[in-house]
């Protein structure tokens, strides 16, 4: 058979076809950003981007494209956002209105609201998969938003927590979901969500000491690395020791609460290597508030932890 001439249209599909081989070859020779190894299951935090203006799509997308595996601290109504990019959610919200951190298991006056909203959550982690549910101690005030309520002291506030803690445990277990106590710092009180003066768990030890005492294995602690540096530091040794007891992770640049980037003090590969020596197999949130390009932020801490 004869070749056929090359038309105009012939010449046009074939510098089409190379322009679109070009592209797709450049596309390819871009490295991949986000994560690489995947030995640590990263999340992100989404209200540190909400911050930023970031809609629940948004950040499920940007975790998704970075091979993070969860957006966590949204609420349910959010949860078939996240199922459609692929990802769960790591650790729910309690479920309490206003500043969740405030009214927590330390104060009696408390817990039949926190039990309540806890139960809720639950129910909805157990029928949508997820496995972590947060708690807290609560402020050491009587009343929580007043200091001039008088104090419930350290050892009090302790055995208000595991008295509370244990009426809910047990439900818990039953639904497969795990509930973990957050430390916070009480140093910084620059803003609302760097540091919370007043806090009852704000060392790592009294908090741990807590859901040992609760004596479930479905009772764990939510081991803040940047809470932790402000108040107690030594990291790497504090996770050895607390092993039994961690559920969750969360990263932030200190000081500032910022990115994971070189003008922080917090070394975080060696701590995420140290992780993977205590076999953690639970997730690490980030949970930094940016304060530059907030993608750029996130791809740089994702790619830091991706040890």
């Amino acid at each position: 058979m004869k070749d056929q001439p090359l038309s105009r249209r012939n010449l046009m599909k074939l510098a089409g076809g190379a322009a679109v081989t070009a592209a797709l070859t450049a596309q390819a020779a871009k490295p991949k950003r986000g994560v690489q190894k995947g030995r640590i299951n990263q999340s992100v935090v989404h209200w540190c981007w909400g911050e930023r203006g970031w809609k629940i799509e948004d950040t499920a997308k940007a975790a998704a494209d970075l091979g993070c595996k969860s957006v966590e601290l949204v609420s349910p109504d959010d949860w078939p956002v996240l199922k459609k990019h692929g990802l769960t959610c790591a650790i729910a919200p309690n479920g309490v209105e206003g500043p969740p951190f405030m009214r927590g298991f330390n104060n009696p006056d408390y817990h039949d609201m926190v039990i309540k909203a806890t139960k809720e959550t639950i129910d909805a982690c157990a029928k949508f998969g997820v496995k972590n549910v947060i708690a807290f101690n609560g402020y050491k005030w009587k009343k929580a938003e007043d200091p001039q309520s008088g104090e419930i002291s350290a050892e009090q506030g302790a055995k208000n927590c595991v008295k509370g803690l244990k009426k809910i445990i047990g439900y818990a277990e039953k639904k497969g979901v795990t509930i973990c106590i957050e430390h916070l710092n009480t140093r910084d009180d620059s803003h609302p969500m760097k540091g919370h003066p007043g806090y009852q768990g704000d060392k790592i030890d009294y908090v741990c000491d807590i859901a040992r005492a609760v004596g479930s294995p479905n009772m764990k602690v939510l081991f803040d690395i940047y809470h932790v540096q402000i108040m107690d530091g030594d990291v790497i040794r504090r996770i050895e020791q607390c092993k039994d007891v961690i559920g969750h992770i969360h990263t932030a640049g200190n000081p500032g609460r910022k990115e994971l980037d070189d003008t922080q003090e917090i070394n975080y590969p060696p701590i995420m290597r140290k992780l993977l020596d205590i076999g953690y197999k639970g997730h690490v949130g980030q949970e930094f508030i940016p304060t530059g390009d907030p993608m750029k932020g996130l791809v740089e801490a994702v790619e830091l932890c991706d040890v």
